[in-house]
């Protein structure tokens, strides 16, 4: 961390350790006033001092574990010149557990505490409790400190990552949303102008067609308004097809909604997902785009859930072209769900009540077969009119 960064009030905590290793050091030198404790407190602290300005301590255990057996050898001919470096103990403890691996911290401290009880027997101070309890005492202290904090800091990590997982879900989910919503508004707009303008247009021509032919041949100039009506008429209708093409999804504008299907199940590629097959039965007609917009997207739908939630090896995607009707079916062979079950879709909603409403909009039936360890089946059958052109 560079030092610059730091608050105030972190600063003065950095420093405190450093301050109570100098406070402990010279009480020990002074009280025992021998040439012996004067040097060997002098040594200690020489060897804290460049621990702690060295960046390699911070950033390497194993230079860490090096300073540290220094540190704790020179403490130790404290130890045997004085009593009084027994205090010293208590900062060694931090910087075991600071620096070290737990595996190796809590033995050290261990032997740590070890040590200063056993100077204090060495020296000859009358055995009493304390003399036990307050080393083992200040190493509980420590460990429980320190251990403490590690968990909390953890926690606050695990707690701003789900933070930053959450603002990001959130980004993505209203991104998605946007799309959707855009998409969803095409849609809707391609299918008005389909079921509305395009085929009022459409029995306009009719009309006019049939009022040219029940004309008599004496009244050529109203056949001529008839005929550019009709025209007019014509003209429009295409405008209006063009522009229900031009708001179709971008997978149609290419091709067929089997070409559209067919990509669809060539982009599951190894590790995404099951193996997806295409079939195409019966004679493909041409569908009106509101029919392939929604079957593109139970397609894709069914899809995705197939991929997300049924841990499936294989799938199938069938188009059928009937003489009334056309149908899609998505079969996988997934771990499937009960029925009482809903499985979610990638936008966050359930899927299969947004396919059904999809299918039903345009006079379809949607049905689903599935049960636990069984798969699922996917099928929808839109009723054709005129061929199949609307």
């Amino acid at each position: 961390m560079d030092p610059r960064s730091l608050t105030p009030v972190l600063r003065v905590l950095r420093v405190c350790p450093h301050l109570l290793v100098a406070g402990l050091l010279a009480p020990a030198a002074l009280r025992a006033a021998t040439p012996a404790a004067v040097a060997a407190a002098a040594a200690t602290g020489a060897v804290y001092a460049v621990g702690s300005a060295l960046r390699a301590v911070r950033e390497s255990r194993p230079a860490a574990a090096l300073w540290l057996g220094a540190l704790t050898a020179s403490w130790l001919v404290l130890l045997a010149v004085t009593p009084d470096g027994l205090w010293l103990a208590f900062p060694l403890y931090f910087l075991h557990l600071h620096l070290l691996p737990v595996r190796w911290s809590l033995p050290a401290v261990a032997a740590t505490a070890g040590a200063a009880i056993l100077s204090y027997v060495h020296h000859g101070a009358p055995l009493s409790p304390g003399a036990f309890i307050g080393p083992l005492l200040g190493a509980a202290v420590a460990v429980a400190t320190v251990l403490g904090y590690q968990a909390l800091y953890r926690e606050s990590e695990r707690h701003r990552r789900l933070v930053e997982e959450l603002t990001s879900t959130r980004a993505e989910l209203a991104a998605a949303e946007r799309h959707a919503g855009t998409l969803a508004e095409r849609e809707r707009l391609a299918r008005e102008i389909h079921d509305t303008l395009a085929q009022g247009l459409s029995s306009i021509q009719l009309l006019l067609r049939a009022a040219e032919r029940a004309l008599p041949e004496s009244s050529p100039v109203a056949a001529g308004h008839i005929e550019r009506a009709r025209r007019t008429a014509q003209d429009n209708l295409a405008e209006a097809r063009r522009f229900v093409r031009a708001l179709a999804p971008a997978d149609l504008e290419h091709g067929s909604l089997a070409a559209a299907l067919e990509r669809l199940c060539e982009t599951r590629g190894p590790g995404a997902g099951p193996r997806v097959r295409f079939a195409v039965s019966g004679t493909p007609v041409a569908l009106p785009t509101p029919y392939e917009v929604a079957l593109l997207r139970i397609a894709q739908s069914a899809l995705a859930n197939t991929v997300r939630h049924a841990g499936a090896q294989r799938a199938g995607i069938t188009l059928t072209f009937m003489d009334a009707s056309v149908t899609l079916d998505v079969v996988d062979d997934g771990r499937g769900f009960g029925p009482g079950s809903r499985t979610p879709s990638p936008a966050g909603g359930f899927g299969l009540p947004a396919m059904r409403s999809r299918a039903e909009s345009l006079g379809g039936t949607f049905t689903v077969e599935s049960a636990p360890g069984q798969g699922t089946a996917v099928a929808v059958a839109l009723p054709l009119r005129s061929g199949g052109v609307g």
